[in-house]
C-alpha cells in the first residue's frame, strides 16, 4: 500500500501545481479520493497517509466501508446515481452528496436527515448535453438550486458534473466554465454557493483552472479498477 501514499503524493502535487498556474491557493481545492469498488485496506492506506474525504458510488458497499472503518472518522462522500429506494441510507450515512438531480431525490433526502446536522449536497448539471449522463439540464438548474435551497435539513454547497471523455482541452474548460458561470450568476441572485466538484483523474487540471473546489480522484490513487457493479 506504500504506492497509495506515493501516488496520493503526486496528485496532491499535480493539484498544486495547476492551482498555482490558476493564479488560485492550492489549499482552495481539496481532493476527495473515489474509493468505489477499492478494498478497505486501501481506503485505510490513504487515511494513514492523511486522506480524510472519500468518495463512493454503491450504496452497500460504502455502508461496509464505513463500519469496518468506523474508527478513523472519515468524511464519505455519495458521488454516484441516486435511487429513491437509496435515500434514507445516503441521508443517515454521508456526510455529502453530489448528484442530486431532481427536486424529488432532494425532498426524500431532507426527509431522512431530519434530527442531524444539514447534508451537504451539490446539484449534478449535465454540462455536456449527453443523453447517457445524469444531471439536470443547465437551464433547469436556477430553478432547482432555489427549490432545494429552501429544503431544511440539506445545505446546497454547489454543482458537480461529469463532461464526456474527450483529449480536446478547449472543450474540457467550456464544460467546467458553464458550471462556474452558473454558480456564480446563483450567488449575484443571492443563494451563497461555495463548491465545484468537478475534474477527475485525467482532466483535474483543466478543472482547476476554471476554479474546481472539490477534484474526484480514484484512479490516479488507487491503480485501474478491478471490478464494476
Amino acid at each position: 500500500m506504500a504506492t497509495i501514499s506515493a501516488d496520493l503524493q503526486a496528485v496532491g502535487q499535480r493539484i498544486a501545481a495547476a492551482a498555482r498556474a490558476a493564479g488560485r491557493d492550492p489549499g482552495s481545492v481539496r481532493l476527495l479520493a473515489v474509493s468505489k469498488t477499492f478494498s478497505e485496506a486501501a481506503v485505510r492506506a490513504a487515511a494513514a497517509a492523511g486522506q480524510r474525504a472519500f468518495g463512493e458510488n454503491y450504496v452497500q458497499e460504502a455502508l461496509a466501508k464505513m463500519a469496518a472503518l468506523s474508527d478513523l472518522g472519515l468524511e464519505w462522500h455519495f458521488i454516484g446515481p441516486l435511487q429513491s429506494n437509496k435515500t434514507r441510507a445516503v441521508a443517515e450515512h454521508f456526510d455529502w452528496v453530489h448528484s442530486v438531480d431532481r427536486m424529488k431525490i432532494a425532498e426524500r433526502l431532507s426527509a431522512a436527515r431530519a434530527g442531524r446536522p444539514p447534508l451537504q449536497v451539490c446539484l449534478q448539471v449535465n454540462t455536456s448535453g449527453e443523453a447517457s449522463k445524469g444531471g439536470v439540464q443547465p437551464e433547469e438548474a436556477v430553478e432547482l438550486a432555489r427549490a432545494v435551497a429552501r429544503l431544511p435539513h440539506l445545505r446546497l454547497r454547489g454543482f458537480m458534473t461529469i463532461p464526456e471523455p474527450t483529449r480536446d482541452v478547449t472543450l474540457l474548460r467550456s464544460r467546467f466554465r458553464l458550471l462556474r458561470e452558473l454558480r456564480d450568476a446563483l450567488n449575484a441572485r443571492g443563494l451563497e454557493l461555495d463548491t465545484l466538484s468537478m475534474g477527475m483523474s485525467d482532466d483535474l487540471e483543466a478543472a482547476i483552472l476554471e476554479g474546481a473546489t472539490i477534484v474526484r480522484v480514484g484512479t490516479a490513487i488507487f491503480g485501474a479498477r478491478k471490478r464494476s457493479q
